[in-house]
């Protein structure tokens, strides 16, 4: 069976796969009252409309990005999206823009209209859209989104001054012009099975999408070359602080973040920090040697799991080892957490007796957080004290719950060390999970909600992880990555990123055909050790080139033969041997260290993943 949405990977490779999201009941017919709520979409494959299909990550998105919940089949031909209102809504869903999808369309790389090269299996999403009985093309409204996102951060970015000149202005022009061929040929040509829709106008509207993903990567890269080094010289912060009316009064006061006029969200004082998480059973000698040249901190994620496998027995000797290294020898600081995240893998079994106990539950999570606190107040600067919370797919909690959970933890933390920095993390940012997941909460409306609450929280962390057959870890683009931070950012607190990276090798799991609805796709081509290199110094110039991202913490220092988090995700391979990505993250590191670009940014052509 082809499952591909025009494009979804190599044919000599079975394709990885997420779950598809099936309705639990028989869907309501296209009438009455039903109809208000319904969108639809029509899918090419090649020429003709697609028959079968594997819907990989879709979601529903409603007015400011926000997830909705719904459900999302394909039937007859169709995606069909039923949603709870009748308020506008957006589709996303993977998408490929591989090379198999260039040839089916009759384009090739080196073609005279300048075609960019494949650009991968990505996540993309349409604008908000009404309900109407006609279906709408998939990668018409995919494209139409990916243009307005370019003329929004355009002028978000303040990057007008490009010039019609710029590869990235004749990108984006190139695209617009497709796109108005394909709203031309939209419907002419059309037979029944593709509800009017011509071959042509998916065509043209593929070749618009694809031109206009490859202008915003480039686009994402400029922002980041015009404002990193003001970043990393505190010019950004001097400039906040001398038009900002929430600055200090008193500038030897000016060592907390200013909420800025003229950008999103706040300035923070200091340069951002590079760092990497560190597994407790890793300490070695070359994790030790990488860890000292490339980082400005380490952080220890103290699982549950590991920090007390039996109950009431705790596990302290690998964690001891890597902070005592730390703070004694390395003279590094150490970030700690997340301490309570309650994903499968992170939490002992013996908990899982009292999932059902909220109030016994409660005591166990309080008398843990007491403990760790306790034991490394003199050691810890930052908590990370909650992850994933507002996910609720492993242990179930109700909304007040969740709320009471969180105020726990940074309550202890507050009274045990009132010194120190306490942040939430916020797993999957885009926020996905929540399309099939009535239960669990939005990521951004759950920080939001947290604030209201009265919580007092210094700040919020990201963990953006990508390329491993898990949700919410699909392949993404970068201005996609970038404009997620810039939403963030306008919950007016520091942001740091936990966790980034993507894995140096395909993920065993791929072409499971078990896991297929799974399938993360891949950025530009299949991962490997030079295309993770690429994508790290992309993702973290870009991350470090924001005034509001405080630090950034790859995801894992070493592969571990039994990965806690990603296969393959470290800087150091499982025989010890550092990868091209401990290199580019070390340049990254020196580049803010000296107030200059990292080497490959030095160059206005450089694209990742280019060879």
């Amino acid at each position: 069976m082809n499952t591909r949405v025009f494009g979804a990977g190599p044919p000599d490779r079975a394709p990885i796969i997420t779950p598809p999201i099936r309705p639990r009941a028989t869907p309501p017919p296209l009438n009455g009252r039903n109809r208000r709520r319904m969108l639809s979409f029509l899918v090419f494959e090649g020429e003709r409309p697609q028959q079968e299909r594997v819907l990989r990550h879709a979601h529903l998105l409603g007015p400011e990005s926000t997830p909705i919940s719904g459900e999302i089949r394909f039937e007859s031909g169709l995606i069909h999206c039923t949603k709870p209102s009748g308020e506008a809504t957006s589709l996303g869903v993977q998408v490929g823009l591989d090379r198999q999808t260039i040839g089916e369309l009759g384009l090739t790389v080196d073609d005279q209209d300048g075609v960019t090269p494949p650009l991968g299996i990505i996540t993309l999403r349409t604008c908000l859209l009404p309900e109407r009985d006609r279906p709408y093309l998939l990668s018409l409204e995919l494209a139409r989104h990916r243009l307005m996102l370019y003329l929004n951060k355009l002028e978000d970015w303040q990057l007008f001054d490009l010039g019609a000149d710029s590869e990235i202005t004749r990108l984006f022009e190139r695209a617009r012009h497709a796109f108005t061929q394909a709203l031309v040929a939209q419907r002419t040509g059309g037979d029944a099975d593709a509800h009017g829709f011509s071959a042509e106008a998916h065509r043209q509207a593929v070749i618009s999408l694809w031109l206009a993903v490859e202008a915003g990567e480039r686009l994402a890269l400029e922002s980041a070359r015009r404002d990193f080094i003001p970043r990393v010289t505190g010019k950004v912060f001097e400039h906040t602080l001398e038009t900002s009316p929430h600055a200090p009064a008193s500038r030897q006061r000016a060592t907390q973040p200013v909420l800025s006029i003229d950008r999103v969200g706040v300035a923070v004082p200091n340069r951002p920090a590079i760092g990497c998480t560190v597994s407790p059973a890793s300490f070695t000698e070359s994790a030790q040697r990488v860890a000292h040249e490339s980082l400005d901190f380490l952080q220890v994620p103290m699982r549950w799991v590991e920090m007390e496998p039996e109950e009431g027995k705790y596990f302290w000797r690998n964690t001891d080892q890597w902070i005592e290294w730390a703070v004694r020898r390395a003279k590094i600081p150490v970030v700690a957490g997340p301490v309570i995240d309650f994903r499968a893998g992170c939490i002992p079994r013996w908990l899982y007796v009292w999932e059902n106990d909220y109030e016994t539950l409660r005591e166990f999570v309080y008398e843990h957080m007491k403990n760790l606190v306790t034991r490394y107040r003199r050691t810890i600067g930052r908590w990370v004290v909650l992850g994933g919370l507002h996910v609720n797919d492993n242990f179930h909690f109700t909304f007040d719950q969740m709320m009471d959970l969180t105020r726990i933890c940074v309550l202890v933390v507050r009274k045990l060390h009132p010194t120190a920095q306490v942040v939430l993390e916020i797993t999957h940012p885009w926020g996905e999970y929540h399309t099939a997941n009535r239960r669990s909460l939005p990521p951004r409306l759950y920080a939001e909600m947290v604030t209201q609450a009265g919580i007092m929280v210094d700040g919020f962390s990201l963990r953006v992880q990508m390329g491993q057959p898990m949700p919410g870890q699909s392949a993404r683009d970068l201005m996609v990555f970038s404009s997620m931070l810039d939403r963030y950012a306008a919950l007016d607190k520091p942001l740091s990123i936990s966790a980034i990276g993507v894995p140096s090798g395909v993920p065993e799991a791929v072409g499971d055909p078990e896991l297929d609805g799974l399938n993360p796709g891949f950025w530009r081509g299949e991962w490997s050790e030079p295309l993770q290199a690429d994508w790290a110094t992309a993702a973290l110039s870009i991350a470090a080139a924001k005034p509001y991202i405080q630090s950034i913490t790859w995801q894992e220092l070493y592969d571990m033969p039994e990965p806690v988090e990603m296969p393959r995700g470290g800087l150091i391979t499982v025989d010890g041997t550092p990868k091209p990505a401990a290199g580019r993250i070390a340049e990254v590191r020196r580049a803010v260290h000296e107030g200059v670009l990292p080497e490959p940014l030095n160059d206005p052509a450089w694209m990742p993943g280019a060879g």
